[in-house]
């Protein structure tokens, strides 16, 4: 769907998958009727995360070496490989977030709505984006309106099956790729993700 992006680099001090960096882009999207958000870049510097995202979300990550920095109340989020940095500064105004959302993506075995939600406390700021002139995010980099959130607490519940309006047929734990077929997948098959840092 048309309409502005979103992009998220967080650093999560604990998870099911223990701690990881990761720079996500997501764009608006609709299932049917259902809008929501799907996410058509990410990486993340966890095997275990990476691989736990694609087989039980769908989520499109890579691995790669993502450096988080910070300087006072500045935080950075520098993808090596790429030459992308995301750098957030917080303003005065300062509320509690509380914000339900909805993930669309598409697995191995088909379209996928995924229930979510984050918790913290967001400082408005702005977020300065830097891309290489000739990366295919070149789009996103300038300074844009965002927010640094701290206290992050981030929930993905399972896979859903796109089945009428209200999505209530829960879709396969895991949806294994080709690439990452041969057992040993049950480990990333958490009924549900928690994750908790920081995140702008």
């Amino acid at each position: 769907m048309p309409g502005p992006a979103v992009i998220i680099a967080a650093r999560y001090q604990a998870s099911p998958v223990g701690p990881y960096s990761e720079l996500l882009v997501a764009e608006p999207a609709r299932v049917g009727l259902r809008p929501g958000w799907c996410v058509t870049n990410g990486v993340v510097d966890s095997s275990a995360a990476r691989v736990g995202a694609r087989l039980n979300w769908g989520f499109p990550k890579e691995l790669g070496s993502l450096v988080w920095e910070f300087e006072g109340n500045e935080r950075e989020l520098r993808w090596v490989e790429r030459g992308i940095a995301v750098r957030g500064r917080p303003g005065s105004a300062v509320f509690p977030l509380l914000l339900p959302f909805r993930n669309l993506q598409r697995r191995a075995d088909g379209p996928v709505v995924i229930p979510a939600r984050v918790r913290g406390k967001a400082h408005l700021g702005r977020v300065q984006i830097h891309v290489g002139e000739n990366d295919p995010l070149v789009w996103l980099a300038g300074s844009h309106r965002g927010a640094v959130v701290s206290g992050v607490h981030h929930v993905l519940d399972p896979a859903r099956l796109p089945a009428g309006l209200a999505s209530t047929l829960r879709a396969p734990l895991t949806a294994p790729e080709p690439a990452m077929s041969g057992g040993g997948c049950s480990q990333y098959a958490d009924a549900r993700a928690r994750a908790y840092g920081s995140v702008w």
